[in-house]
């Protein structure tokens, strides 16, 4: 166990919120649950199992997690973010530990880690995005930049390294439930590339990980520079051909076209619709 308090955001996860805790037993000092308003089991499991559970009013992801920070007492030397759907492995667990030693009075304060992706009960290997972000950082140095979708936690000081192990993120529960995140996520996404293109900026160069501002980079840099609708088509051959995403079966068919094809039309639709219409941003509120 070292010196480190988990923040995990829930909303409805009594499936995923028992393994998520479980991952971490024995590694965690002390778990933060800020939960937006569950009707489903999530708040009893995670109290049975530990955690000091808050109740805070969902704004957008940056916000919530930034309010359990502020405002749950964390007095450990280091903070991690996690979500529901993931999960550390007890290998990760051991090479955390050490860097948490090896680094607790240093300029190195904040661990970058990348996931494997599991859709459909299958591991996803080839064509698609492996989630990196980082996730583990020294208590009052980060902080998750306030935007609507694509937040990084940013480091006011000091440096990142990232880890040779990987943890695991179950994304996905039924299809109707990962279409209609698709879709929340979509509205958001579409918010944050209007507003940069009406010169608000997307701080392409923000966080301390080169990888993680560079994906950034090439979304609005190169990705935007192609036509509406056109663009989901050339991401989602790049992906699942020449990516080998073909490989992972029906479900890397599956996840790849609804991913990259029709979940980046959703986005182009709902971009091609704010420019038609001009209407003023709707509060898209928490994904139910």
């Amino acid at each position: 166990m070292i010196d480190i308090t988990f923040i995990i955001l829930t909303k409805n996860e009594e499936v995923n919120i028992a393994n998520c805790l479980k991952s971490i037993q024995g590694f965690a000092k002390r778990v933060v649950i800020v939960d937006s308003g569950s009707v489903d089991r999530t708040v009893e499991i995670a109290k049975k199992m530990g955690a000091d559970v808050y109740t805070h009013k969902f704004e957008n992801y940056a916000r919530q997690f930034n309010w359990g920070l502020d405002n749950t007492g964390i007095d450990t030397q280091w903070c991690f973010r996690l979500d529901a759907d993931e999960r550390l492995t007890p290998d990760l667990c051991k090479e955390l530990e050490k860097i948490a030693k090896k680094h607790a009075n240093d300029n190195v304060n904040g661990v970058t880690m990348e996931a494997w992706l599991y859709f459909m009960g299958r591991k996803i290997k080839h064509g698609c995005h492996n989630k990196r972000k980082l996730m583990m950082f020294k208590t009052g140095i980060g902080r998750i930049e306030d935007r609507k979708m694509d937040e990084h936690t940013v480091l006011s000081e000091g440096v990142s390294i990232s880890t040779k192990e990987r943890f695991v993120h179950y994304d996905f529960k039924n299809m109707t439930h990962w279409i209609n995140k698709m879709n929340w996520y979509a509205t958001r996404e579409m918010q944050d590339y209007i507003e940069f293109a009406q010169g608000k900026g997307a701080n392409l160069s923000k966080g301390d990980d080169s990888t993680i501002s560079g994906t950034r980079k090439k979304k609005y840099g190169f990705y935007y520079k192609f036509p509406l609708f056109v663009r989901s088509w050339l991401v989602f051959i790049y992906f699942y051909i020449f990516k080998l995403g073909f490989l992972d079966g029906r479900e890397g068919y599956i996840y790849n076209y609804m991913y990259h094809r029709w979940y980046r039309s959703l986005v182009d639709t709902k971009i091609y619709e704010q420019l038609k219409t001009k209407k003023p941003f709707e509060e898209t509120g928490d994904l139910k």
